[in-house]
């Protein structure tokens, strides 16, 4: 499938000075190299600012979507590395040691093709006319596209493609989601890959084709986020035999993928649950460990940080005390970044943090924070952008599409999880990642802020 050229610039974030988390010149070339910024010799697209000669730590920050501001290295000190990308910004030059590239502006127009797609659709089958005419608005909101199976994959060779004809420079922000006995302690996501099936083998032929892709569009920025809600698994749900008997894989699989994703032109994050999951005291310690040795475990790797809230509901800073959340030192997203960011560090894992915020327009909704199912009354949230409350935060960013599924309602199905079941659940909900029409009105209806 083809992708249009306007729905690829939404994706745009414009790229600024980021901290690098890691020796980066060492794989990319060494001390001073800069011939990947330049166009390459067939179609040579613009070049990029000239790089400042790099210091012992560089820095960098990357592009975002509609005006974002994002920060994404280049460079990095000494054992660490890690460049995220920028939403559209301008970040002040990092001091002393530190590689910069001046400002790409290209302001997005559009959304992620495969949503654009879902949402154009929904149009039709609105239930007012008022609703319909904000729909559009949603599909300009740049949001993260899913590669949740391997079939998949060969489009996003198209996809970066469509992203380096277009003039100015983009990044293409996409999930990697395809573990083995994927979603081990839930049911509505389970995966194709079975670890009893060759899953583990199967996996790394689909990072493969992921990194060729990438490999293949050296002048396209990409930005992951890997495996949503795989590693904070191992941290608190051990005692699930499925969880424990997938740790092994979860861990091998995880260290393939960023080994094989090390390319100077895409940024990693790490999933990191969210506040009401890993922020409890009792976890923080056990979760910065388990990421630390994740990031030192693949050396020269182009892990930037981690993402936060993906596919939830928390806000960055609550504004109204929700009862779900008390005895939980990180009631809100920016309470759980400014706690686990010094305990990352310490551990020798300099993390930056993307958070999602793309259903957290209405708080205090959930019966139980640990409720995750299409939660009724749920509206879409703040908007993408790089202007954050802390440096910590390269972006806020939507990776979840609004919309999709999260799991079926149907108690005979394969995949039913009671959770989709409880009352604070949206229903009847077809299978996760099916278009949920009522859910999506839902979600547009009660926006904040509203389109």
């Amino acid at each position: 499938m083809k992708y249009s050229i306007a729905s690829l610039a939404a994706l745009a974030w414009t790229v600024t000075t980021v901290d690098a988390a890691v020796p980066m010149w060492g794989q990319c070339g060494g001390i001073g190299y800069t011939a990947w910024l330049e166009p390459p010799p067939p179609p040579p697209p613009p070049p990029l600012p000239a790089l400042r000669p790099p210091a012992p730590r560089p820095r960098l920050r990357p592009p975002p979507p509609a005006p974002l501001r994002l920060r994404l290295p280049l460079r990095a000190p000494p054992r660490r590395q890690r460049p995220p990308p920028p939403l559209r910004s301008r970040l002040p030059a990092p001091a002393e040691p530190s590689a910069t590239l001046t400002n790409l502006d290209t302001p997005p127009t559009s959304g992620d093709p495969y949503y654009v797609a879902e949402v154009n659709a929904a149009i039709a089958a609105a239930s007012s006319s008022t609703l319909a005419a904000k729909f559009p608005a949603v599909a300009k909101v740049p949001n993260f596209t899913w590669f949740d199976v391997v079939a998949k994959v060969p489009t996003l060779t198209t996809y970066l493609a469509d992203a380096a004809s277009i003039a100015s420079k983009i990044i293409v922000q996409i999930v990697v989601y395809d573990l083995p006995d994927r979603d081990c302690h839930a049911l509505a996501s389970n995966g194709e890959f079975k670890i009893a099936n060759n899953g583990v083998a199967n996996y790394k032929g689909y990072i493969d084709g992921i990194a060729a892709a990438v490999s293949a569009y050296p002048q396209v920025r990409v930005v992951a986020v890997v495996e949503p809600d795989s590693l904070a698994n191992l941290v608190t749900n051990m005692s699930d035999s499925r969880c424990a008997n997938a740790q092994s894989a979860y861990l091998e699989c995880t260290k393939y993928a960023l080994e094989k994703l090390k390319q100077c032109n895409i940024w990693l994050y790490l999933d990191a649950g969210h506040g009401g999951w890993l922020g409890w005291a009792a976890n923080q310690d056990p979760a910065a460990t388990l990421f630390a040795n994740v990031y030192k475990g693949v050396a020269n790797n182009r892990v930037r940080g981690l993402a936060t809230n993906v596919a939830n509901y928390n806000p960055l800073q609550l504004t109204v005390s929700d009862p779900v959340t008390q005895g939980n030192p990180t009631p809100d997203e920016l309470s759980y970044v400014r706690a686990l960011g010094p305990k990352l560090t310490s551990n020798g894992f300099p993390a930056h943090f993307i958070v999602d915020q793309g259903r957290s327009g209405v708080e205090k909704l959930r019966d139980a924070w640990g409720n995750w199912c299409n939660i009724e009354g749920a509206g879409f949230g703040m908007r993408p952008t790089t202007n954050t409350p802390d440096a910590l935060i390269d972006a806020i960013v939507w990776i979840k599409p609004g919309g999709e599924c999260d799991g079926t309602s149907n108690t005979s199905a394969v995949r039913y999880d009671s959770t989709c079941g409880l009352a604070d659940a949206k229903k009847p909900a077809p299978e996760a990642g099916q278009w949920f029409q009522a859910y999506f009105e839902d979600l547009v209806k009660y926006a904040n802020p509203a389109f």
